[in-house]
Parts: structure tokens; C-alpha cells; sequence
């Protein structure tokens, strides 16, 4: 069928099953298509198309609650549910999420773009339901990496205790972005590989064969339940929760799911149902995959795999500067250790792992441990290197601040994909990290401005005896072979001096480049200032900025809200400073998806819109 004529998910029940299967092949197809364009999250999705199709033919997706975990392989649900036709626009300003929104469809009841909320907001909708005497189901999907963060657990704990009617659907497939790790997922192989999934397929089609409808439904459900109880339910983490259990089940049989998830809607009290799938399924580069690659991909050639965007010449990605450099230090200092929450791909951190494997340790998707496990290490003697995401540490706030900052212990958090990200969106932008960690006792913030200059950063973070972040945004940087330079002075600014300037720019960053090319260029009167240092501030620099007694333009590519503008503004007060400040950054919203030139532009923080504010001040 053309899948972009597809309204709602009403047509399912019309299918044969031969249908349902094709219809499946044509997703795959669809899907693979439009991600090469776009890009998106193609593997999670390729190995949710059989999964999704049979939600939406056991359940009402306009009544029924289905809350997708992370909400990054919801595409398929878009599908099902009439946006096909507005896929070409996935993840592009204006377009389609690349997650569930609400503002969408009436088909999403939940947004996420992070990992393990689904089980909480579950049962937030079964409370409410309850509370209201309603009676629609209430359907979390969630996978295994998802289910070694804390957070999920947490859940199921109350879950367990409320015994609130709720059907948790377990996604299994042996993977998150990187592979899973821990006791938990080696209890998930044990789960996979018990008899039951070799007896489960054919207990229920006898039970549904002998009991159809109502309690003869009922006990066929218990039949399926006590066959598997002694080998399953009792030693799983699921049983030991209070939680009733049904599977394993083929995640790529339409039929088989349907029938488990008529049986559940029939169960009293939270159930999971385990679903196998594989990830990246019927695309061949993204079901060999193990390594992450394919979870998250920018453009590429539907038929060799390969990507359509090619680094500039003498460009490096930001976080394999950092990595490299880390190796080189590691090398010559055996304290030094990384650490990272299922992100070894993401940041760049492979080769350092398969280097220094007894150094290396991967959490899974557990921010808040990841930041506590890096004090530990610290208050030891070692030298961690925490690699975060700027949008995931926030979860691991309280742990950077407890724990890390409060004892002043010599971590060292490498804040990956700071600024705007672009595609992702709300829930990814890292634009929030300066604003949460500045308040925090002991802890130095720094963002270079190149590749150099991280690699000088990452050295000085290496010999302080406290915290220190260093901030790097998604994209490339220019880098000096064989330069590694020395390491930089705490607190120390750089200035450019402009010898008739009539207004001084502060920024940090890369943008710094941009801006000095475009001052040289139109010969602004303008002198620049490299505010590496976040915090602590140049309070010398700032004496002497403001002795000056020109205009101050302070430009942040994030949050002005608690920003670096936000620092410099308190310092003028407490320092009496009169002098006129212009603060650019963004104000107190969240920012939505597209690229990043896009939304520079619409949050007024683009180079053309500093450089007219930048003439104004000029000139008057």
C-alpha cells in the first residue's frame, strides 16, 4: 500500500495476516528511505515495526494511553497514526518531532526524550484513571537499556505496590545506543534463554484455541501464567517486584503479540509482557550492529550504508579532540580512567576503551551513578574523566553537587554536545548546564574556543585538585597536529584589543572564530574577548573591560538565564560598573527542532543579528 495514504490505525483490523506482513516490509522500506534523507533514529525503529503494528490492533490509541519510553522509536506510531504524508519534513524546522508531541497528534499522550520515564508516567495515567472511574488501558513501552536506569526502577518498586491494571510492554533487544552492561541485562539473557520461550508460542494458541471469551479467557491466562511461573516469574526481577509476567514472545510476530496483549487486557493487577526484537531488523548494516552507529544517523546511501557528509578538510569532531587527547594523558598517567553512561560511541570513547579496558567503565544509562561512581574513584586517588551529554546531566545534578563539588573531589565531567544540537530538539538542546552548574561551590567551567584550545583545558583540568567541566559542543573543530600546547591558567581570559574600539564583544566558544573573521573583514571597532572560563571569571580583565567605560556586548549561544551574561551583569553590580551591557542569548523558552543556523535565527542569536546589534552600539 502507499504508506503516506495511511489516516489512522483503524484499517489493521481489515488485514489478513499475510497483509499485516507486507505492510511491515513496506515500513521498513518507508522508514529506511526517509531517514537516508533526514536522518533520525533508524535501528530503534526497524526493530519496532512488527511490535507497533500489533499495539495498535489490540489497543485504541485515541483511548488507550501508549507511552513510548524515550520516544525516539515512535516512528512507526507516527506512521500508523496519519503523519506519513509529513515525513519528508521529520526532524526539519517546522517539521515533525523525531519523538512523540503531544501538539501532533491526539495519538501521543506523552513526550520524552530521555530514557526511563515511561513506567512513572504510567502509572501517573493509572492513578488518574482510577481516580476518575475510567477504564482505558495503560501501556508503557520500554527497552532493556532503559530498564537499567534507576528511575525505571524506582517505578516498578511502586508499580509492584499499587498493583494498579497497567500492561508494561518490555522491548527487548540486547541493546541500548551501546551494548547493554550489568548484573540486570545478564538477567534479561537469562529470561530470553529460558524453556518458556520455546513453550510460551504454542501454550497460548492452544489456550486461546479452547477459551475465547470471558473467564474462559481468564483461566486460560492462568494456564499460561503457572506454565512458565516456576521457570520465569519467581527468579526475574519482574516477579520479585510483584509484577506478573508473560514471555518471551517473538517481537516479529503480528499474531503471537496480539494474542498476548488480549490476554493482558483481560489481567487484574500491572503485567509485563516480554517482547524479543532485534534492533535494526531487515536493514543489513543496522541489524549487524553492535556498536551504536546506526541508532542515531545523519544522512546516508540507502545501498552502501555509507554517509553523504563528509568532514571539512583538517576537521576533527569535537569529542574524538577531547578522546585523543584524553589517550595521550592516559598514556603517560595510569590514574587516569573514563567513565560514560552507554555512550562509548556517542563521545568518541572506543578506542580508549579497547586501549585501557581495566580504565574503562561503561554504566549503562545511569547518569546519577556514572557521577557518584566518579567520586568515588577521585576520593580514591584516581582521575576520572566523566563523559555527559549536556541534556542527560542534568539528571546527575544532585550527584555533581553532593558529591563531586561539595567534597571537592578531582573529576573531571567532559559536557559533549553543549549549545544548540539542532534536529533533536527541546529535549536535547544543551543549553541549560551553565545556568544549573555555575551556583555550585569548587567547580570550574570552561569552554575553548578550538581544538587546541580544548586539548590546553583538558591538560589544566588533569592538574587541578578540584572539578572542572569543559564544554564542547556537536560538529567539528580545527586542530594543530602535533600541538598539544601548555596548560592555561584558571580563571584566565584572552582579549583582542581593537586600538579605537568603541564596543568589546565577550563570548567563548567556537563562535569566537566566526566572529573574528567577520570583526576583520568589515574592520569593526570592535575588541573581542575569549571568556574561556566560565567560571571563575578574569576578574582583572573585567576591571580592566570596564575601566574602559565602553559598551559590553556578551553573546552565549545558550540560556542568558544564569548564563555567563548573567555573571558579568552580577559582577557589574556588586562593582558598581555603570557602563551600558547588552546580554544575547536565549530568553526563557524552549527551543524547538531544526538546524542550528534555523533556530539561531529564530531565537535572535545568529551572527547577522549580533553584528546588527553589534553596528547599533557602534553608532550611537
Amino acid at each position: 500500500m502507499d504508506i503516506k495514504t495511511i489516516e489512522n490505525p483503524l484499517f489493521l483490523k481489515r488485514y489478513s495476516s499475510r497483509q499485516l506482513k507486507e505492510l511491515a516490509s513496506d515500513i521498513r522500506l518507508f522508514l529506511i528511505d526517509n531517514v537516508s534523507k533526514t536522518g533520525g533514529h533508524l535501528s530503534s525503529n526497524l526493530g519496532v515495526v512488527e511490535l507497533t503494528i500489533a499495539l495498535h490492533l489490540a489497543f485504541n490509541g485515541l483511548e488507550d494511553k501508549l507511552i513510548f519510553d524515550v520516544g525516539h522509536q515512535s516512528y512507526v506510531h507516527k506512521i500508523l497514526t496519519g503523519r506519513a504524508s509529513r515525513f519528508s519534513s521529520l526532524r526539519q524546522y517546522n517539521g515533525l518531532s523525531g519523538f512523540q508531541k503531544r501538539e501532533e497528534s491526539p495519538y501521543d499522550c506523552w513526550e520524552a526524550g530521555h530514557s526511563s520515564t515511561s513506567l512513572s508516567a504510567a502509572l501517573g495515567f493509572a492513578l488518574s484513571r482510577d481516580l476518575k472511574g475510567q477504564s482505558h488501558h495503560v501501556v508503557p513501552i520500554i527497552g532493556d537499556g532503559a530498564l537499567t536506569s534507576g528511575m525505571a526502577f524506582e517505578a516498578l518498586n511502586h508499580i509492584g505496590a499499587a498493583k494498579r491494571n497497567m500492561i508494561i510492554v518490555f522491548n527487548d533487544n540486547d541493546m541500548s545506543i551501546s551494548e547493554n552492561v550489568g548484573a540486570i541485562t545478564q538477567g534479561f539473557s537469562r529470561l530470553r534463554s529460558s524453556k518458556s520461550y520455546n513453550t510460551l508460542k504454542h501454550d497460548i494458541k492452544d489456550v486461546l484455541k479452547s477459551n475465547v471469551i470471558g473467564s474462559g479467557m481468564l483461566k486460560g491466562m492462568q494456564k499460561v501464567r503457572d506454565t512458565i511461573k516456576s521457570a520465569v516469574v519467581d527468579s526475574s526481577i519482574f516477579g520479585e517486584m510483584g509484577l506478573d509476567y508473560l514471555g518471551p514472545i517473538d517481537g516479529h510476530d503480528i499474531k503471537l503479540m496480539t494474542k498476548a496483549f488480549d490476554i493482558a487486557k483481560k489481567h487484574t493487577g500491572p503485567i509485563v509482557i516480554h517482547v524479543c526484537t532485534i534492533k535494526g531488523k531487515g536493514y543489513l548494516y543496522s541489524e549487524v550492529d553492535r556498536e551504536g552507529k546506526w541508532h542515531g544517523v545523519s544522512q546516508f546511501d540507502p545501498d552502501t550504508g555509507t554517509s553523504t557528509i563528509n568532514l571539512p578538510p583538517n576537521q576533527y569532531a569535537w569529542s574524538s579532540v577531547i578522546s585523543e587527547t584524553l589517550i595521550d594523558l592516559a598514556k603517560k598517567d595510569s590514574r587516569i580512567c573514563a567513565i560514560t553512561p552507554a555512550m562509548i560511541t556517542g563521545s568518541k570513547l572506543e578506542k580508549f576503551f579497547a586501549l585501557f579496558p581495566h580504565r574503562s567503565f561503561d554504566c549503562g544509562i545511569a547518569e546519577e551513578h556514572a557521577a557518584t561512581l566518579a567520586a568515588g574513584l577521585a576520593i580514591s586517588g584516581s582521575k576520572p574523566f566523566l563523559s555527559l551529554y549536556s541534556s542527560f546531566l542534568q539528571r546527575a545534578y544532585d550527584q555533581i553537587n553532593h558529591d563531586i563539588c561539595r567534597m571537592n573531589l578531582p573529576v573531571i565531567i567532559g559536557i559533549d554536545r553543549a549549545n544548540l544540537v539542532g534536529e533533536d530538539g527541546d529535549t536535547h538542546h544543551g543549553v541549560f548546564d551553565i545556568g544549573i552548574l555555575r551556583p555550585l561551590p569548587n567547580l570550574v567551567i570552561a569552554a575553548p574556543k578550538d581544538g587546541d584550545e580544548a586539548r590546553q583545558l583538558l591538560l589544566s583540568a588533569l592538574n587541578h585538585s578540584g572539578p572542572f567541566a569543559i564544554r564542547y559542543p556537536r560538529g567539528t573543530t580545527h586542530i594543530t597536529p602535533q600541538h598539544q600546547g601548555d596548560s592555561l591558567e584558571i580563571g584566565t581570559w584572552e582579549i583582542k584589543q581593537h586600538d579605537q574600539a568603541k564596543c568589546i564583544l565577550i563570548s567563548y566558544g567556537p563562535d569566537l572564530l566566526r566572529f573574528e573573521s567577520r570583526i576583520e573583514t568589515n574592520q569593526l571597532p570592535v575588541t573581542m574577548v575569549n571568556a574561556r572560563f566560565i567560571k571563575p571569571m578574569d576578574s582583572l580583565m573585567l576591571e580592566r573591560i570596564f575601566a574602559s567605560n565602553l559598551p559590553v556586548v556578551i553573546y552565549e549561544p545558550d540560556m542568558k538565564a544564569g548564563g555567563l551574561s548573567s555573571a558579568i551583569s552580577e559582577w557589574a553590580i556588586d562593582h558598581q560598573v555603570t557602563s551600558r551591557i547588552i546580554r544575547i542569548g536565549i530568553d526563557d523558552v524552549f527551543v524547538t527542532h531544526g538546524s542550528v543556523a534555523q533556530l539561531r535565527r529564530q531565537e535572535k542569536i545568529d551572527t547577522n543579528s549580533l553584528f546588527d546589534v553589534i553596528k547599533e552600539v557602534i553608532s550611537s
